[in-house]
């Protein structure tokens, strides 16, 4: 078996899911059939795909979707109370970020909507409080948009796919580690027949829980 051949990538979605850690905000199942078959997502569908991307910063998968629960529970019962949720979670810029999304959900999600491509939307993703550039790649995954998250795992693959010996790991995102990033996507989409926003999960988890060691 050849590292980034479809039996190597086959391989890893298969052991992930043995050993039960095929999810991200959704399952693996969910996040590969909205890639291929995107649905438009309600405002508060929306507002709370935002708040999961804006917890998830810092923390494992695990304590994050612990988290967002319990907030999202609150939210729908009671609204977004600042006060409230701060003490739930103690970090004043994501809380007031969610409360800020959850309150203009019917018209940020028109936007996000109103888009006319993927690019644009993730421009508009980008300029939503507390999400950045990649966490806007993230977040639009998980709203159906086919793009890939250029996290430290994903740079450090695509380097390796490319030969390159050496990466920044600073946070900048050079041409080079991008265009590298790319071409093994392509070539793994290629040989999977699957989204490349699908791999990119795949691939993410089986760095971070061990199964490809970089």
């Amino acid at each position: 078996m050849a590292m980034f051949d479809a039996d190597w990538f086959f391989d890893l979605e298969k052991q992930i899911r043995i050993m039960g850690a095929d999810s991200d905000a959704q399952s693996f199942d969910e996040i590969r059939d909205m890639l291929a078959n995107p649905r438009k997502f309600s405002p508060d569908e929306f507002a709370t795909m935002c708040a999961y991307v804006i917890l998830a910063g810092g923390f494992s998968q695990k304590t994050a979707k612990r988290i967002h629960k319990n907030i999202m529970e609150y939210i729908y019962k009671n609204g977004a109370d600042y006060n409230m949720l701060f003490q739930m979670f103690h970090n004043k810029n994501k809380i007031s970020a969610i409360c800020h999304i959850w309150e203009n959900r019917k018209t940020l999600c028109s936007g996000f909507y109103a888009c006319d491509n993927d690019d644009d939307k993730l421009k508009y993703l980008s300029k939503l409080p507390h999400i950045g550039k990649i966490t806007a790649n993230h977040l639009g995954r998980n709203l159906g948009v086919d793009v890939v998250k250029y996290d430290v795992w994903i740079r450090r693959l695509g380097a390796l796919y490319a030969g390159i010996q050496r990466i920044d790991e600073s946070g900048k995102l050079t041409d080079e580690i991008r265009n590298a990033c790319d071409d093994m996507f392509a070539h793994l989409v290629h040989e999977t027949k699957l989204p490349r926003g699908y791999i990119d999960v795949v691939l993410w988890k089986s760095c971070q829980i061990g199964l490809v060691k970089l």
